[in-house]
């Protein structure tokens, strides 16, 4: 009797704890380079637009294989509640098309860039703050030069890589992605640092000389 509640205790406890580690979901860690190969990114972004029915494929002769491209847009992409960008430079229209998005689905959305670039022309700020997207950028003359993402307050996304046409398809790059709050938890207190730092009631637009 005891024999069997023991075998039985026991083949419980092994069900729990292989249920629990399926449940478990190993934590991401992934490195791209850049520049990305070739890709056709249409049908990822129109079904992330949630067009009605299957996307129709897209006629464009790019390659429908994965590439860096692609796989930086499927992380940004899983963000569910918030999304922070800290970012040098920001003229992609796939990513900001990938941005607008998640803007639309609900995710909270903030941006942190640099002044002198997000005037740029093809510059995505423009598009992102017509759409209620919050933007913030520096005042003074050194640069905003951070370049890094954080989805949902867990995935860090960052490395030398401008979020620029250029930068994409010309330049050799890194982007490192990872899930792990040894190392998320200083980049989202830096973000929350630069956010209050660069709040608009602390804009001197006018020299005070001169009120």
């Amino acid at each position: 009797m005891r024999a069997g509640l023991a075998l039985g205790l026991g083949i419980g406890l092994l069900l729990a704890w292989l249920l629990a580690a399926r449940r478990r979901r190993r934590a991401v860690r992934e490195v791209l380079f850049f520049p990305s190969r070739p890709c056709c990114t249409e049908e990822l972004l129109a079904e992330a637009e949630g067009r009605d029915g299957r996307p129709a494929p897209c006629p464009c002769p790019l390659p429908r294989s994965d590439c860096s491209l692609s796989r930086l847009l499927r992380r940004l992409l899983a963000a569910r509640r918030s999304l922070e960008l800290c970012l040098f430079a920001f003229s992609s229209p796939e990513l900001g098309r990938a941005v607008c998005v998640l803007h639309r689905r609900g995710v909270r959305v903030r941006v942190v860039t640099d002044s002198q670039y997000m005037a740029l022309r093809g510059s995505q700020i423009g598009v992102l703050r017509l759409l209620g997207i919050q933007v913030r950028h520096n005042q003074d003359v050194a640069f905003m030069h951070h370049k890094f993402a954080i989805v949902d307050k867990k995935l860090l996304i960052t490395g030398s890589l401008n979020w620029t046409m250029e930068a994409i398809h010309s330049n050799q790059e890194n982007v490192v992605i990872m899930e792990d709050t040894e190392y998320v938890q200083p980049f989202l207190d830096e973000f929350e640092r630069i956010w209050e730092e660069y709040n608009p009631s602390n804009y001197t637009f006018f020299s005070k000389e001169n009120d």
